[in-house]
């Protein structure tokens, strides 16, 4: 499966929401697939206004969060464009503290879900298993002199793992030079355009613009566009098998 994630899409679907517990905020959506219990990659954009909150909380799903603009704090730790994180299925974070300019971030997940759990309310609907989280360093795109001025590509590593593990990591690629990454694996691979342009089998993506590649795929041949390419990739983990159905 290859799915594609585009600015159009965010455009068309961006609305104002407000949660139970109050929180208000704006949504696009990035990537939409359906809702399969095994395989529906997600991709969402939160604009959260400035100084708001968002209370700690959990999901039932292994995600990624991309910070696009704006500033702020994931519980002790600051957050701004390029930062991204790690929360595995029912690992609790937060809060969410948007900065004087707000926050924005991309929520990214390789199964559909609806919702969050906030803590301490829902407490009992926590389920015994692993907790993972993982942070990445500051990451900003870069600009598109910077990523002219490259004469080979550099891969930068932003979430360490195993094969089993939550992976990222960054690739700046030189103007019109080929996309070399691993397959997919666990759960898939999604792709980010950070700055410049990607040129893929299905279509020319643009910043913020996204891919999906399920376990496996090596997504044919790509390479940077005229401005060169500035790319995450994030490989999400299976889930952990105490949380699997049934169990």
């Amino acid at each position: 499966m290859i799915a594609v994630g585009s600015a159009t899409l965010a455009r068309d679907t961006r609305h104002h929401r407000v949660l139970e517990n109050g929180f208000s905020f704006h949504r696009s959506e990035w990537m939409q697939t359906g809702s399969d219990p095994h395989l529906s990659p997600t991709i969402f954009l939160v604009e959260q206004p400035p100084h708001s909150v968002l209370p700690t909380h959990f999901h039932t799903q292994n995600q990624f969060q991309v910070f696009k603009q704006g500033s702020g704090s994931l519980g002790s730790r600051a957050v701004g464009p390029g930062s991204v994180h790690y929360a595995g299925a029912f690992t609790g974070y937060g809060p969410l503290v948007a900065g004087p300019q707000g926050l924005s971030y991309f929520t990214i997940r390789a199964v559909f879900e609806t919702g969050a759990s906030f803590l301490p309310i829902a407490r009992d609907k926590l389920r015994r298993g692993p907790k993972r989280h993982a942070h990445g360093p500051a990451h900003p795109p870069r600009t598109p002199e910077l990523l002219r001025s490259l004469t080979a590509p550099v891969r930068v590593e932003l979430i360490e793992g195993n094969s089993g593990d939550p992976e990222a990591f960054a690739l700046q690629l030189p103007p019109f030079s080929e996309l070399r990454v691993p397959a997919a694996r666990g759960l898939g691979q999604f792709q980010l355009v950070l700055a410049g342009e990607l040129n893929a089998p299905e279509r020319r993506l643009q910043q913020w613009e996204s891919r999906f590649l399920s376990t496996g795929e090596h997504g044919g041949a790509c390479n940077a566009g005229p401005q060169g390419l500035h790319l995450l990739v994030l490989q999400v983990p299976v889930m952990a098998a105490e949380y699997l159905p049934g169990r």
